[in-house]
């Protein structure tokens, strides 16, 4: 590669744009990535309504040999796959089973007193405390040497509009709920810059585009190789643009100025319960680029909400969501519909474990999923007893350097002493987190084999 005797004169000669920048920059070859310690990166996967038991949970502790109908689609993953049952949200108080499954998942604390009426609980408000995902972040950001761009990213699909306890996974200090960004091209526009419309995003990636061919004879064989899957990436979003502006154009067919008017990207395009499966994708697309262009190390995924109701239409289940979690189990139909759900659920997590599995650690050895831990969980152990015991928790990935490959029997632990053991893994130790009078234990033993 060819000696640039500085960033600024490379970027002179290659006129790369200010888009690309954040992700060339990551690009070890080029010579100005941070490579002075091992990348740590936590992604918190939220899914509502509990699980089906019998389909979910591996029946004995030990190595996985097999999984479950609800986690079949991390098979090709099992050795980088550890399950944890019986770990209990043992946190109580103000809120009924799904506020508190939620708000106090990540914050492991009880909810302020509020007006918002759950069930036939008592009313509740927001969580007392900061979630653990932003205290990670503002530990990273402390750090020169961990500090990115964004610190943690907060995804959702399909999250509903109004705010309340029953729609906010991350808290960035008591009474501070975190909102997540559920629309793709919204999030786009924040890690890219101010894009108002479709033909804006489109000529920013066009922009991507040029930049990728100045720079890719600089690279190296595994830095060209991560290049080509983002840019992949970008044509993927590119095609799925052009696709609904071409809807919108059939749609708005009719009015006065056509011409070459491009709609707003409102909300309410892309937000549709039947969308979902676009949506999760182009998410997660954004996501792997994220951690990529090293924009953050801590990311968040919201799946609808709190007691969600999405149908499931494209898997064939017409029945919203959190209907049939109320159902029996002596209600095989049921069970076995949200047994579906969970896996396409777990389907969505796969995906995301794959990407980063096939994607070269920037500046790093093996893969970006050896340096991240994906944990998939729910705010409910099941459904229609809206138990907080044996709240789900599937982890992924090599990043907080538990050894994988396996299912623990925990033993009704507190939850919080999994959140500890979370925040060791990243490099922060803690001595409580949330109440500490689920903390005296300290972190969860056996994680590390």
């Amino acid at each position: 590669m060819p000696a640039h005797p500085s960033r600024r004169e490379f970027l002179r000669r290659t006129g790369i744009t200010a888009a690309s920048l954040p992700f060339l920059m990551n690009l070890s070859s080029l010579g100005w990535a941070s490579t002075t310690q091992r990348r740590k990166r936590l992604v918190v996967i939220f899914t509502p309504n509990g699980v089906v038991p019998k389909s979910f949970w591996p029946d004995e502790a030990g190595r996985l040999e097999s999984l479950k109908t609800s986690l079949e689609p991390l098979e090709a993953l099992r050795d980088k796959t550890l399950t944890l049952h019986g770990v209990h949200d043992k946190i109580r108080g103000d809120g009924d089973s799904h506020m508190r499954g939620i708000a106090c998942l990540l914050t492991g604390i009880e909810l302020y007193p509020g007006d918002v009426q759950g069930g036939s609980h008592t009313p509740a408000g927001w969580a007392k405390g900061i979630s653990l995902d932003q205290l990670l972040k503002n530990r990273l950001q402390a750090d020169p040497t961990t500090q990115t761009r964004f610190g943690s990213l907060e995804f959702g699909v399909m999250v509903p509009e109004r705010a309340d306890t029953w729609t906010r996974l991350s808290y960035a200090g008591p009474n501070q709920p975190v909102s997540p960004i559920d629309n793709p091209y919204q999030m786009f526009d924040k890690l890219y810059g101010q894009v108002k419309d479709r033909k804006t995003v489109a000529s920013v990636l066009d922009s991507l585009s040029e930049d990728f061919a100045k720079v890719e004879q600089y690279l190296s064989s595994e830095d060209r190789q991560l290049l080509q899957q983002h840019a992949a990436m970008v044509r993927q979003l590119e095609q799925e643009i052009r696709q609904e502006e071409a809807v919108s154009q059939r749609v708005d067919a009719d009015a006065d100025d056509v011409g070459h008017a491009v709609p707003e990207l409102t909300a309410g395009v892309m937000r549709d319960n039947d969308n979902m499966p676009q949506l999760s994708k182009m998410q997660i697309d954004l996501m792997v680029n994220a951690f990529a262009a090293d924009f953050n190390r801590i990311a968040t995924m919201q799946y609808t909400n709190s007691v969600g109701g999405a149908k499931m239409r494209w898997i064939g289940i017409d029945e919203g969501h959190h209907a049939l979690s109320h159902e029996p189990n002596s209600n095989e139909d049921a069970m076995d519909k949200l047994t579906r759900i969970n896996r396409w659920f777990c389907e969505q997590v796969a995906y995301l474990a794959q990407r980063l599995d096939e994607t070269p650690e920037p500046g790093g050895e093996g893969s970006m999923l050896d340096h991240t831990t994906i944990i998939w969980t729910n705010e409910l152990g099941e459904g229609n007893s809206h138990t907080l015991n044996n709240i789900p928790f599937v982890l992924v990935g090599g990043g907080l350097g538990f050894e994988m490959g396996r299912s623990m029997k925990c033993g009704g632990v507190p939850h919080n002493r999994l959140l500890l053991s979370i925040a060791e893994g990243m490099g922060h130790s803690l001595d409580t987190f949330g109440n500490p009078d689920y903390c005296g234990d300290g972190p969860l033993t056996g994680l590390h084999g």
